[in-house]
C-alpha cells in the first residue's frame, strides 16, 4: 500500500526525532524533537494529519517497547517496528546523529528496505513478560547458590551427599556451625537468600499455569508437551517468545528465525557453511537445544512421555512419536560419526523446530503437506 507520507522516528528514552520522507519528494523533511510521552505523540499524530489522511510510521526495536506501536495503530495508521541489526548501513559514513537516524529510517522505509518484527498483542506480552521474569528469577537463584558454595569452599566446607539443595543438603547446612559469630549471619544471609529466590521461581511457574488456563494459545502449548524434552517451561516459553508459529511459511523460515541455521560464505562456486548463526530469538534457541538433549536416548513412549501429552489430540501425539523415532536416530548417526556432542544436539534442536511447526500447523486446523512430518536439516 502507498502512503503520502512516511515517518521515521528515532526513539530514546525521554526524545522523539522525527523525519518525514514524503511521496515524491527526494529529500525527508526533519521535523525535530518531541519528548517520549503519550501528549507528546498525541500532539504529532494530530499535526502530521490535519484531514485524518492515513501515513505509515517506523521506529527501530528496542528497550522502549511497543507502547508507541499501540498509540500509533490506534490512531488507525500504519506502523512497522524494524529490526535495527537489518537495517542498511553505508559503511563510509562516520557521523550519526539523531537527525539523521531519523531521516533514514524515514527514506529506508519509504523504498521498502526495512525488514519488520512481529509485534506481540498485550495478552502475548504479558505472557511473555512472565516467562522472562521466571527465567530471570532462575538466574538469580543459580547465582544465589553459587555465592553460598563459595563462601563454604573458601573455609574448607563442602557437602559429601549426592545432590545439592535437597532437603538432606539443606538440613546438613543447619549443621554447619562458625567459631565467628559475624560468619554464621553471613551463612544464614546466603541460606536465606537461596530459600526467598526459590520461593519466587516456584511462584511464578504457579502463576504461568494460571495464565495457560485462559491464554488463547493454550492447545499449542499442550501440543509442543508431546514432544520428548519438551516439558511445561520450554513449551511455554516457545509460544510465549515466537506466538502463532503458523504464520512462517515454512520450518526452514522458523528456524533462521531463530537462528538455528548455519551461516554461509560461499563465492565463486564454494559453498562454504560454518556455526549457526545465533540470529533472533536467544530464549527460544537456548531452550531447544537444551530439550535436543533427550534425544540422545532411544525411542520408546514412557509413562511419563505419555502423561505429559495426555491434554494432546491422537494426531499431534503421532507427530511427537514420529519425532521421536527420527531425532533419536539422528542423533545416535551423528554421534557414530565422531561429530561433538554439541553440535550434535544443535542440529537435532534444527530439526526438532520443524515438528513444532508441524504441531502448531495441526493444533490449528491449518493444511501442512507430508514434509511437514519430516523435515529437512
Amino acid at each position: 500500500m502507498d502512503y503520502s507520507a512516511y515517518v521515521g522516528l528515532d526513539v530514546h528514552k525521554d526524545t522523539i526525532a522525527v523525519a518525514v520522507a514524503r511521496a515524491g519528494r527526494e529529500a525527508p523533511e526533519y521535523l525535530g524533537e518531541i519528548r517520549n510521552d503519550v501528549v507528546s505523540v498525541d500532539r504529532l499524530l494530530k499535526k502530521l494529519t490535519p484531514d485524518g489522511e492515513v501515513l505509515s510510521f517506523c521506529y527501530e526495536a528496542g528497550p522502549c517497547g511497543y507502547g508507541l506501536y499501540h498509540q500509533v495503530t490506534g490512531f488507525g495508521h500504519d506502523c512497522a517496528v524494524v529490526a535495527p541489526s537489518l537495517i542498511p548501513v553505508k559503511s563510509g559514513v562516520r557521523v550519526k546523529t539523531d537527525r539523521r537516524d531519523s531521516e533514514g529510517l524515514a527514506i529506508g522505509h519509504r523504498a521498502g528496505t526495512l525488514t519488520a518484527v512481529w509485534v506481540p498483542d498485550q495478552e502475548q506480552e504479558a505472557v511473555r513478560d512472565l516467562v522472562r521474569a521466571r527465567e530471570d528469577c532462575k538466574i538469580m537463584e543459580r547465582q544465589t547458590r553459587q555465592r553460598l558454595s563459595g563462601f563454604l569452599l573458601r573455609h574448607g566446607l563442602s557437602y559429601a551427599g549426592k545432590a545439592r539443595w535437597t532437603l538432606k543438603h539443606f538440613a546438613w547446612l543447619e549443621t554447619v556451625k562458625f567459631d565467628n559469630p559475624f560468619q554464621q549471619v553471613v551463612l544464614q544471609e546466603y541460606i536465606d537468600m537461596v530459600g526467598q529466590q526459590t520461593a519466587r521461581v516456584a511462584s511464578l511457574e504457579d502463576q504461568m499455569r494460571e495464565a495457560l488456563e485462559v491464554w488463547s494459545l493454550r492447545a499449542m502449548v499442550e501440543g509442543f508437551m508431546a514432544l520428548r524434552g519438551v516439558n511445561f517451561l520450554t513449551a511455554m516459553t516457545v509460544a510465549a517468545e515466537l506466538g502463532d508459529i503458523t504464520r512462517f511459511d515454512s520450518p526452514r523460515q522458523l528456524s533462521a528465525f531463530v537462528g538455528l541455521t548455519p551461516s554461509e560464505h560461499s563465492s565463486g562456486g564454494k559453498r562454504r557453511l560454518g556455526a549457526i548463526t545465533k540470529a533472533g530469538n536467544g530464549h527460544v534457541r537456548r531452550a531447544l537445544v537444551e530439550a535436543s538433549w533427550a534425544y540422545r536416548f532411544p525411542a520408546r513412549k514412557t509413562r511419563h512421555l505419555q502423561a505429559k501429552a495426555g491434554h494432546a489430540p491422537a494426531e499431534v501425539q503421532a507427530i511427537a512419536w514420529a519425532a521421536q523415532k527420527r531425532l533419536c536416530a539422528r542423533y545416535r548417526k551423528q554421534n557414530q560419526l565422531g561429530k561433538p556432542k554439541q553440535v550434535v544436539c544443535t542440529a537435532v534442536a534444527r530439526e526438532l523446530v520443524g515438528f513444532l511447526w508441524a504441531i502448531a500447523r495441526e493444533v490449528r486446523g491449518l493444511p501442512h503437506n507430508s514434509h511437514a512430518l519430516r523435515p529437512k536439516g
